[in-house]
């Protein structure tokens, strides 16, 4: 058997926004005489827009309707239409994310994307992204080695600690090359507010090369702190974003370090100091100066289309092929993600089972009864074990016939996130895994 998904990835960026189009490829692993066991196993790239620059209207603002121009624009160009579109991304990210105006941006461009792209921004999810685009993952599982991928942006470096291939961690640090704006003659246009107390410029004045190097070399610094190559101090914990509530640790032992982004180009390409009119250039020349390439260190396969690559090529999964499904209607989109207490939440709810040890009878059967207890119309279950199929059958046994279940597995979903989940793909489902944080507090 196989198969192919079109997806598309569409990244509106502090400073760029882009558009990827790809085809992944669906086939089973396991041999003729094993249980299926379907994957992707393969993601090539068809279409790559342009890089434009992120429209706004204003500094509070997103301009949403030339952000929706451009997208049907380069869905012309590739040559595809809404309706053959089967899975991706749309992704706000740094400190676009932050405009008032974000989430309905958001909302209009996944309406007009296709059924089953989801609308998606937070810094775990790029952080994700950006280290599979980037090919930081792919690099740890071939090495072995322990990776720290830093994906450097306009307003936001999103962190990802990676072994062995898996992503231990991940972080997000307000340093960026958009944080401060020029003109082509050196005058400040923006500051962002997270530099309070750390920049002294003020809008309409100009800045030396010398004062713009000496904020990069700041910023700089926390980027070392965040991989343990220099003692953490206040500067860190300034510039840290705290909205995913897990407070950053740097690795306790030496990683390569691995860069993506848009100041990923200026490490070790210099560039005249305003060609972009911020400060890119400058903090990409500090990085490449700082402990942060003194060792060991990578620039992403990847740089500044990493995360789009990501979106478009590795926001989704499949679940395992041992999936029970009961009088769903597909795609399912938002669907909350608990351990317990569904009654938190109104409508519908998929409950995440963690534990990867191997099913026995005594356990589905004790899980069936509890997913039962008061008999529920709908029992929606993520589990990570490969038992989907037998506790199906276990819930389907004590509810009536009209009561709508659906079990999958090989899935570890992490309460506070939302799955969307797509129509079967040769006996499984795709799943994308996302967050819908939009607002960034720094306290």
């Amino acid at each position: 058997m196989c198969e192919s998904l079109l997806s598309v990835g569409l990244d509106v960026g502090t400073t760029s926004t882009q558009m990827v189009v790809s085809r992944l490829k669906v086939e089973n692993r396991a041999s003729v005489f094993a249980v299926p066991e379907l994957a992707i196993t393969q993601r090539e790239i068809l279409y790559e827009s342009p890089v434009y620059f992120t429209p706004l209207l204003d500094e509070s603002h997103v301009n949403g309707e030339k952000i929706r121009e451009i997208v049907e624009e380069e869905y012309r160009k590739a040559g595809i239409s809404r309706a053959q579109v089967d899975t991706g991304a749309i992704i706000i990210t740094g400190e676009t994310s932050r405009k008032e105006n974000a989430r309905a941006v958001l909302e209009a461009l996944s309406d007009l994307a296709g059924e089953f792209v989801v609308a998606t921004a937070g810094p775990d999810l790029e952080s994700v992204l950006a280290a599979k685009g980037a090919g930081a993952v792919a690099y740890s599982e071939e090495t072995g080695k322990t990776v720290l991928h830093m994906d450097i942006g306009g307003g936001t470096s999103n962190l990802a600690l990676i072994q062995d291939g898996k992503i231990r961690k991940t972080g997000c640090l307000n340093v960026g090359g958009r944080l401060v704006k020029l003109s082509d003659t050196g005058e400040i246009t923006y500051v962002s507010p997270v530099l309070q107390g750390l920049f002294s410029g003020k809008l309409g004045k100009k800045i030396t090369q010398e004062e713009a190097s000496a904020l990069a070399d700041t910023l700089t610094r926390a980027l070392e702190m965040a991989a343990g190559l220099r003692e953490p101090t206040a500067l860190l914990d300034q510039l840290l974003t705290k909205e995913t509530g897990e407070v950053w640790q740097p690795p306790e032992k030496p990683a390569v370090l691995s860069f993506s982004g848009g100041v990923a180009d200026c490490i070790e390409k210099a560039h005249p100091w305003l060609e972009f009119g911020d400060i890119g250039p400058i903090l990409g020349q500090s990085i490449r100066k700082s402990r942060l390439c003194q060792g060991q260190y990578r620039l992403g396969t990847q740089t500044i289309r990493a995360t789009v690559i990501g979106a478009g090529c590795h926001s989704t999964q499949l679940s395992g092929s041992t999936v029970f499904c009961q009088n769903i209607r597909f795609p399912l989109k938002n669907i909350p993600v608990a351990e317990e207490n569904r009654g938190q939440f109104e409508g519908s709810v998929i409950l995440s089972v963690p534990g990867e040890a191997p099913p026995t009878y005594d356990r589905v059967q004790t899980l069936a009864r509890e997913l039962t207890r008061g008999s529920p119309a709908e029992v929606l279950v993520c589990l990570e074990a490969d038992m989907a199929k037998a506790l199906g059958h276990a819930l389907s046994a004590r509810l009536p016939e009209n009561a709508r279940i659906l079990c999958i597995d090989r899935v570890r979903a992490l309460p506070d996130t939302y799955l969307d989940i797509g129509a079967p793909v040769g006996g499984a489902f795709p799943v994308v895994l996302k967050t819908l944080v939009l607002e960034r507090s720094r306290t």
